[in-house]
């Protein structure tokens, strides 16, 4: 998740999303932990965010 973090304001959104999602999608329960709660925030917010600079 922190190389999301780090690329997310570098303009790399897909890439940080690509490599989230990939993992995340790993874990088949403990989504009710801290841990997946904050990467599927970050994966909401990384999609939210390419799609508002397609819109541009």
């Amino acid at each position: 998740m922190s190389l999301a973090k780090l690329w997310q304001p570098q303009g790399k959104r897909q890439d940080a999303y690509d490599l989230l999602a990939l993992v995340y999608n790993w874990f088949t329960e403990g989504f009710d932990t801290t841990d997946l709660q904050d990467a599927k925030a970050l994966l909401d917010k990384l999609r939210a965010e390419m799609r508002a600079s397609v819109v541009k």
